[in-house]
């Protein structure tokens, strides 16, 4: 039987320490959020007056960020950089947990190589807002520096694999796939490659728990979701229309 080495146990018990916290933590509250009462009509105005409506804001808020381009230019241009390098960062990723690589992975690999940039311009400039604009340092806690000096890690520690110290990719794929399949292969002996595990990690298990929520919580803001519909129909939370039944009686 092959010996598996200290190192490699340590990393793969700590992706599924890191990921189970992400799983549980997130499905939890995402529940939470769901099961929260809206008891008032409060969609932010001008606000849609039917569902294709709402669904088309979300879509906008989602994926444009469309109230922060309204409210601030320069915030939404850090983070529209950061974001997008993140989505191609991830994606290009697929091609550790995918075997045989699927078509748009390969070809999205180029376009990959920039993203990890993106995130760290990006990030450098939501800091630096965080910073010298007086009243945004005013509200920002500890918490939202370490956020972003966590993602920073992330980022220069993967941009560092790739240009300064290469890992052995092959190796690495063997190990994430043998994680996935729990049929564990070493990991290369690679200081920064094990140093962006671990931050992987730290950001799975504490992304339940962060402001960084803000990205499921989107989707269950009642300023966002609902319909502009107060004066055609009642909103009655289910809470209230037992509550209300009950007095009725």
């Amino acid at each position: 039987m092959q010996t598996v080495p200290l190192l490699t146990v340590i990393c793969a018990l700590m992706l599924y320490a890191g990921a189970a916290v992400f799983l549980l933590g997130l499905g939890h509250k995402i529940v939470w959020y769901a099961r929260t009462p809206a008891p008032l009509k409060i969609p932010t105005m001008p606000a849609p007056t039917n569902g294709i409506g709402v669904a088309l804001r979300m879509a906008r808020e989602a994926a444009l960020f469309e109230s922060l381009f309204k409210s601030n230019k320069w915030a939404w241009l850090f983070s529209a950089l950061f974001h997008l390098g993140l989505l191609l960062e991830v994606l290009r990723h697929l091609r550790y947990f995918v075997q045989p690589l699927w078509g748009w992975v390969v070809l999205i690999q180029p376009a990959g190589l920039y993203g990890g940039f993106a995130m760290v311009v990006g990030l450098l400039g939501l800091l630096a807002r965080r910073l010298l604009v007086a009243r945004v340092y005013y509200v920002t806690q500890p918490s939202d520096y370490l956020m972003i000096l966590l993602l920073l890690g992330i980022a220069a520690s993967g941009l560092s694999v790739t240009y300064l110290d290469h890992a052995d990719i092959v190796s690495f794929k063997e190990f994430i796939l043998g994680v996935l399949y729990f049929d564990w292969q070493p990991l290369p002996a690679n200081p920064l490659l094990v140093i962006h595990l671990v931050l992987a990690s730290v950001l799975m298990a504490v992304f339940p728990f962060s402001k960084l929520l803000h990205a499921p919580a989107v989707f269950f803001s009642p300023t966002r979701n609902q319909v502009d519909n107060a004066r055609e129909r009642r909103h009655l939370a289910p809470w209230a229309a037992r509550l209300e039944a009950g007095l009725n009686k």
